[in-house]
C-alpha cells in the first residue's frame, strides 16, 4: 500500500467529526492492508510510529528538509523500514546519519506525505483516530466482536498485533490473546471519588488500600527469570535489582504481580516521588544509587500464578492469593469495610504516614486491563489532575533564562488533541525550573519571542482549588489557583487525565 493512500484516509478522518464515518473509513483501509504492513498502518493511524523511540526532533527534521516529490511512490513498508533504521542509529556521527536518512526519505515524499510524517514524528498528528475508534474499526473490518477486540488489545498492550492476528486468522485468532508471561498488560486505572464516603456509597463494602506516591510496576517471573515493567510497559528490570531479588525469593514458579515501589526514609516514610524516580534514570551508577536510595515493594494485585490466569477473578480472590504468597510487610496496607468512619480513619492514617490517600476497590470486580472504570476509585487529599504541557513561556527576573509559565492541557477523547485549561508557574523550585527547561527544549516544535511550543509528551501533576468558566480558552474551563505538584515522567501523555473528567469535576455539586 502506498503511503499516499494512508495519508488521504487520514485527511478524510480528520475532516469529519462523525464517529461512525471515522470507523467506516478506517475499516475500509484496514481491509486493503497486507500482513507485513497492517501493524504499521494501525500505528500510523493511531498517531505514532511502530518503533517506540526514534530520536528525531524538530531540529533534525528542519535540517533534513527536501523538496517534495512530484508524485507518490513510497510504500508504507518502506517508510517503516526507514524508521526502523533511524531508531537503531546511535553513537558517534549518528546525528549526521539520521539527517541523511531523513533527507532521503523526505525527497521521496509528496508535500501531503511530508506534512503527515512530520506531524507523526513530532507527536502532533491530530486526526481523531483515537484508540477506541481504531478498535471498533478493527472489529468492523474483520467481523469480530468489539468487546473481544478491546480485551485482546488490552492484554497485548497494543492494537497493532491484534490487527495482524485478525487479518491472518480472523476472529478465532483472538482466542490466542490471553495474559502471558513477559508480555505486560495495560494497567487497570482508577476514577476519582470526592471522599471515602462517596467511594463507599458507590461500591458498598470495599477493599481500601494506601495510595502510594511511588512507581507502579508489573513484575513477571518464570523460575529464575524476572522482568519488571513500568506503568507505561517499559522494561526497567536493570534499574531495580532488589525488586528482582525479592520476587525470586517468593514461592511458586510462574507469577505476575502488580505493586508500587518506594524509596523510604530511615524512619519508614516515603521519599518524594522525584527521589524514587531517580532510580529509573537513563544513566545509572547502580551500586551507588541502590545504596543511597534502596527501593521497597508493596504488592497490591496478583494476575497470574503457576499457569493460571487470575485476571477475571474477583479482586477479593486475587488479593487473598497475593497475601498467601508474599510476606505481610510487603503487602499494601489494607482494610475491608463499608463503614465511612472506619474508612475516614484509614485515610487519615495513610495521610499521616506521608502517603497520597487511599484506593477503594470493588471486591467483586475482575482486573479490567487498560480500563478506567468505577471498580477502582482513588481518594486524595486535594484536587489534582495529571495534565500535559503544551507550551511554556520564558521567565522574568529571577527566572530569566528558564522556561517557567506552563500551558496545560487535558486529553480530549471526543475531538482529539488537548483542551487548554490555563497556565501556571507556581510551585516550581529552581531544580524543577532547570529540569523542565532542559526537557521542554528537547520537545520544542516552534517558538515566538516569549513562548516555546512543545510536543505534548510531558505529564505534570497539577493541584488546584476549583474549576471556573472561562471565555479565554476554547475549552470553556480554567483551573483556579493551579500549582505544580510534581512531574510524572513515568506516565505517557495517553495516561493523562481527560477533558471529559475535567467536565465531570466542573459539573459536580
Amino acid at each position: 500500500m502506498l503511503l499516499a493512500t494512508l495519508v488521504a484516509t487520514s485527511r478524510r478522518i480528520a475532516d469529519t467529526s462523525r464517529r461512525l464515518e471515522k470507523i467506516d473509513l478506517l475499516a475500509a483501509l484496514l481491509q486493503q492492508a497486507a500482513p507485513d504492513e497492517i501493524e504499521t498502518l494501525v500505528a500510523f493511524l493511531s498517531g505514532r510510529a511502530r518503533q517506540s523511540r526514534i530520536g528525531v526532533g524538530w531540529a533534525a527534521l528542519r535540517d533534513a528538509a527536501a523538496s517534495p516529490a512530484d508524485r507518490p511512490t513510497l510504500a508504507i513498508a518502506e517508510v517503516d523500514r526507514a524508521l526502523e533504521t533511524l531508531s537503531a542509529t546511535a553513537g558517534p556521527g549518528s546525528d549526521r546519519v539520521k539527517r541523511d536518512l531523513l533527507a532521503s526519505l523526505q525527497s521521496r515524499t509528496t508535500a501531503p506525505e511530508q506534512a503527515f510524517l512530520t506531524a507523526l514524528l513530532l507527536g502532533e498528528l491530530r486526526q481523531g483516530a483515537l484508540e477506541g475508534i481504531m478498535l471498533e474499526a478493527l472489529a468492523k473490518a474483520f467481523h469480530a466482536n468489539p468487546d473481544r477486540v478491546r480485551r485482546a488489545a488490552m492484554l497485548a498492550g497494543d492494537a497493532a498485533p491484534i490487527a495482524r492476528l485478525l487479518l491472518e486468522h480472523g476472529p478465532p485468532g483472538l482466542d490466542r490473546c490471553d495474559i502471558q508471561l513477559f508480555q505486560p498488560v495495560q494497567p487497570m486505572l482508577a476514577q476519582t471519588a470526592e471522599d471515602v464516603a462517596a467511594a463507599l456509597a458507590d461500591l458498598g463494602e470495599a477493599a481500601l488500600e494506601y495510595k502510594f506516591d511511588g512507581a507502579r510496576v508489573q513484575v513477571h517471573r518464570s523460575s529464575d527469570r524476572v522482568a519488571v515493567f513500568s506503568r507505561n510497559l517499559n522494561d526497567v528490570t536493570r534499574a531495580v535489582p532488589e525488586i528482582v531479588e525479592a520476587v525470586r525469593a517468593l514461592p511458586g514458579r510462574d507469577l505476575i504481580l502488580e505493586g508500587e515501589v518506594l524509596s523510604l526514609t530511615p524512619q519508614g516514610r516515603p521519599q518524594p516521588f522525584q527521589v524514587t524516580m531517580r532510580r529509573f534514570g537513563r544513566k545509572l551508577d547502580l551500586d551507588r544509587m541502590r545504596a543511597e536510595l534502596p527501593l521497597t515493594p508493596f504488592w497490591f494485585d496478583l494476575l497470574y500464578r503457576d499457569g493460571q490466569s487470575l485476571i477475571d477473578e474477583p479482586q477479593s480472590r486475587r488479593f487473598n492469593a497475593l497475601t498467601e504468597l508474599t510476606p505481610p510487610d510487603t503487602v499494601v496496607p489494607h482494610l475491608l469495610t463499608a463503614d465511612p468512619r472506619a474508612a475516614d480513619d484509614f485515610l487519615r492514617g495513610a495521610l499521616d504516614r506521608g502517603h497520597e490517600g487511599v484506593m477503594a476497590k470493588s471486591t467483586t470486580a475482575g482486573y479490567a486491563a487498560g480500563a478506567r472504570g468505577q471498580a477502582w476509585l482513588k481518594v486524595k487529599k486535594a484536587h489534582t489532575l495529571d495534565l500535559v504541557v503544551l507550551a511554556a513561556e520564558w521567565g522574568h527576573g529571577r527566572r530569566q533564562g528558564w522556561l517557567s509559565n506552563l500551558h496545560l492541557g487535558a486529553r480530549d477523547t471526543e475531538k482529539g488533541g488537548f483542551a487548554m485549561l490555563g497556565k501556571t508557574f507556581k510551585g516550581l523550585t529552581d531544580e524543577m525550573l532547570a529540569w523542565q527547561t532542559e526537557q521542554l527544549l528537547q520537545l520544542e516544535i516552534a517558538r515566538d519571542s516569549y513562548t516555546v511550543h512543545v510536543q505534548p509528551k510531558l505529564v505534570v501533576e497539577i493541584a488546584f482549588s476549583d474549576l471556573q468558566i472561562s471565555p479565554r480558552y476554547s475549552s470553556g474551563l480554567a483551573l483556579r489557583f493551579a500549582r505544580v505538584k510534581r512531574y510524572r515522567p513515568d506516565k505517557p501523555a495517553e495516561a493523562a487525565d481527560t477533558f471529559q473528567t475535567v467536565q465531570a469535576l466542573a459539573a459536580a455539586p
